[in-house]
C-alpha cells in the first residue's frame, strides 16, 4: 500500500483510498506515517466480509427504483418528486441559497452543532475541488432551496459527504426522500458506480442519517476489520484506560476507546 493512500486529518492518519481496495498494514508502515506527524493511524481491510464485525461502512450497491423503499414510505418519495426540482448545481448556485439551509438545519438539530457563518460557508464551498458534485433540491412553487448535498466522486464509488435539509420543508414535503432517491438513481443506475456510501460506522452517534438510510432506502452495512496504531505514549494510555472505559468521560478519549473496542472485535 502506498503512503499516499493515507491523509493526515488533524492528528490521525486515515486511509483515503477506495475502501473496497484497502488491505492490512503493519507497524512498520504505521511508523513511516508517524514520521510525518500525528499520533494515530486508522485503517480498514477485509472489505464487505461475509461475517459480521464491529466495524462497517454504510453503502448501497443496487438500485431498484421505488421497490427499494418500504411501501409505507413510497408516498413520501413521490410527494418530494412532485414538489421539488432536484438537480446537480454549480458552486454559484450553492453560494446563493445553501447558507440558509445549512444554518437552519443546524438550529434544528437535537444535538448542538456549530452554525456556519457566511465567510466559513463560502470558504467551504470554494475550497471544494473538481471531484465534488453539488446537488440542490428546490421547491417548485416558492423556488426556495429546501435541501442540498455535497458528494465526493471517486473513480468507482461516490461518498455522500454532507446533506442538509431546511426544517421548513421537512414535515410536509419530505425533501430528504426525494434528494436521496434521485442521487441513488443517478449514481448507481445511470452512471454505473459500484456503490454509494455514507461513511463508516459513526463514532459519536450524533446523527440518525445512517439508520435512516438503512431503514428507508435499503442501504446496508459492508462489514470490515479495523486496525489502529498509536504513538507509544498514546498506546500506553489506551492500554491503561481500556479496562476503565465504562467510567471515562473525556469525549476525545471515549472516541479513541470506542474505536479500540471495535478494532478488538468488541462493542463499547
Amino acid at each position: 500500500m502506498d503512503l499516499s493512500n493515507f491523509t493526515l486529518y488533524k492528528t490521525a492518519w486515515m486511509n483515503s483510498s477506495n475502501p473496497h481496495k484497502s488491505f492490512k498494514i503493519d507497524k512498520h508502515f504505521a511508523d513511516m506515517l508517524f514520521s510525518g506527524g500525528g499520533y494515530l493511524v486508522r485503517n480498514t481491510f477485509n472489505w464487505d466480509k461475509e461475517t459480521t464485525s464491529s466495524f462497517w461502512y454504510v453503502i448501497k450497491d443496487s438500485y431498484n427504483g421505488l421497490s427499494d423503499i418500504p411501501s409505507k414510505y413510497r408516498g413520501r418519495v413521490k410527494k418530494a418528486l412532485d414538489n421539488f426540482e432536484i438537480k446537480i448545481i454549480s458552486k454559484d448556485q450553492m453560494l446563493e441559497s445553501g447558507l440558509e439551509v445549512w444554518q437552519k438545519a443546524c438550529e434544528h438539530y437535537k444535538v448542538k452543532a456549530s452554525i456556519p457563518t457566511r465567510e466559513s460557508f463560502e470558504k467551504t464551498i470554494m475550497d471544494l475541488d473538481d471531484s465534488y458534485e453539488l446537488w440542490g433540491c428546490y421547491h417548485k412553487e416558492s423556488e426556495r432551496m429546501a435541501a442540498f448535498a455535497i458528494n465526493k466522486v471517486f473513480e468507482e464509488y461516490v461518498d455522500y459527504k454532507t446533506m442538509k435539509y431546511h426544517p421548513d420543508f421537512l414535515a410536509k414535503y419530505h425533501p430528504s426522500y426525494g434528494l436521496i432517491f434521485m442521487m441513488n438513481k443517478y449514481y448507481i443506475e445511470e452512471k454505473g458506480f459500484l456503490y454509494v456510501l455514507d461513511g463508516a460506522r459513526s463514532i459519536t452517534d450524533h446523527s440518525d442519517i445512517q439508520p435512516f438510510l438503512i431503514q428507508k432506502f435499503n442501504f446496508r452495512k459492508a462489514y470490515c476489520d479495523l486496525q489502529l496504531f498509536y504513538k507509544p505514549w498514546l498506546a500506553i494510555a489506551i492500554k491503561l484506560l481500556f479496562p476503565l472505559r465504562r467510567i471515562v468521560t473525556n469525549k476525545k478519549m471515549v472516541a479513541l476507546l470506542k474505536q479500540e473496542a471495535w478494532a478488538r472485535g468488541e462493542e463499547y
